[in-house]
């Protein structure tokens, strides 16, 4: 299992990324195979890093077989979320 230092980093990366694709391509979503690999998660950890973000009801997620989402999603406080700190980093 990931140290708090890592899993915190997890969860940034996938916000990060979901936020950077949905400006960049406009796709609301973001495959969790994609982010799995392009961001190098364990698939647990992965989805440990989900679980967490739909609890705080900043992504949502349709799971897939196993530990994988199938998609992730920024949701519209996710979106706020990802905004202010672009906004506070000028």
């Amino acid at each position: 299992m990931a140290t708090l230092h890592e899993r915190k980093t997890y969860r940034e990366a996938i916000m990060k990324t979901l936020y950077e694709g949905m400006e960049g391509s406009g796709l609301p979503d973001v495959s969790g195979a994609r982010l799995r690999d392009d961001l190098a998660i364990p698939e647990q950890d992965l989805a440990a890093a989900c679980t967490y973000l739909v609890e705080e009801g900043l992504v949502t997620v349709r799971w897939a077989h196993g530990d994988t989402p199938a998609t992730v999603m920024l949701t519209h406080q996710g979106i706020r979320l990802m905004e202010a700190e672009e906004e506070d980093h000028g």
